[in-house]
């Protein structure tokens, strides 16, 4: 029973059918080949409007690119301390943006929201002594599985744009955030404000593909030069490019989604008196208490400690190709904590 991180999932049918598609013959390298050439115009389909594309290898290198393209050297990124880009990418945030420092803000289940950002907004001037605050980062979902809805989106976006700064959204699970909410991929984008989104696919059913959606053409060539500059300008760039087009065809990335994050609200039901956040996506959090985890452990369970090894909370993830019976084994177990 292996809920540790959908990070462990397996390809995707479709998604494998295409990378074969694609392995026929030779293809342009670096970006022009058909299948890369399609990606705007396929992107700006599912978001009803104009957006560029990149895409890079890693979901780190979306956050890291996507931000640098937005924050000189002596700027900040206002982020949740518990972001993905302060917890789990070791400074490459930093590192490609030159130095840029990371201003950590609190909020419930890893939210942070415009009353937030406009106070900690307060504490910056033009004084050369300080960093200069140039962008704000959200993660949909956020790093405990709660969703954004399109005003909250909207009400950062409003202070954010205000200051001047540019509003990135780390999408890793965006697919669960559109398949839960039932909300259009636009309005949970750029229609509340988000300028930059990173745009995952591996957690979701690719091989290896993530992308960089750019809603203002003014990062794009800055995200273009800093993309290749850092190493992410992939060579044979069809393959992941016809991995993503078959993601977005036919609403794959939706239907994927949308089964993880059915099995996860099973999982939330049977643990629902140990429920650290609500389960609204794919992942569910609980704190039962280390004994009890200890035992679920014991009894065949695999998941991740949450904040810190050894403590009394852990975190499931409910990957696209979860065993059914996997579920209902751990769901059992869950029920049977007390």
């Amino acid at each position: 029973m292996d809920f540790t991180s959908d990070n462990t999932a397996s390809c995707a049918p479709e998604i494998l059918a295409a990378l074969a598609a694609a392995n026929v013959g030779a293809a342009a390298a670096y970006g022009a080949d058909a299948w890369t050439q399609r990606l705007d115009r396929a992107f700006s389909e599912v978001f009803e409007r104009e957006a560029r594309v990149f895409l890079v290898a890693t979901g780190t290198a979306a956050n890291a690119i996507a931000l640098a393209s937005a924050v000189p050297p002596w700027g900040a990124v206002l982020c949740h301390r518990e972001a993905h880009i302060e917890r789990d990418e070791c400074g490459a945030p930093e590192f490609y943006a030159g130095g840029a420092k990371l201003i950590l803000l609190d909020g419930a289940h890893a939210k942070i929201d415009a009353a937030g950002v406009e106070a900690a907004l307060t504490q910056f001037s033009g004084d050369p002594h300080r960093v200069q605050p140039a962008a704000v980062s959200i993660s949909q979902a956020s790093e405990r599985g709660v969703l954004y809805t399109p005003a909250e989106i909207a009400a950062i976006a409003a202070v954010t744009h205000g200051a001047g700064m540019a509003l990135h959204m780390d999408g890793a699970r965006f697919a669960s955030a559109v398949a839960a909410l039932g909300r259009t991929p636009a309005e949970l984008s750029w229609r509340a404000g988000v300028d930059l989104l990173s745009f995952g696919a591996t957690k979701n059913g690719a091989f290896g593909a993530e992308a960089i959606v750019a809603f203002d053409p003014r990062y794009g060539e800055a995200i273009a030069r800093r993309r290749k500059r850092g190493g992410h300008l992939l060579s044979k760039s069809r393959y992941a490019a016809a991995q993503m087009l078959a993601y977005l065809e036919g609403g794959l990335w939706l239907k994927l989604a949308a089964r993880a994050n059915a099995l996860a609200l099973g999982l939330g039901e049977a643990a629902r008196v140990h429920l650290s956040a609500p389960v609204q996506t794919n992942q569910v959090f609980i704190r039962p208490g280390a004994a009890a985890l200890a035992k679920l452990r014991a009894a065949g369970a695999r998941f991740y400690d949450w904040d810190r090894a050894g403590g009394d909370e852990g975190r499931l993830v409910v990957a696209w190709d979860q065993s059914e019976a996997d579920v209902r084994a751990m769901g059992a177990l869950l029920a049977a904590i007390g």
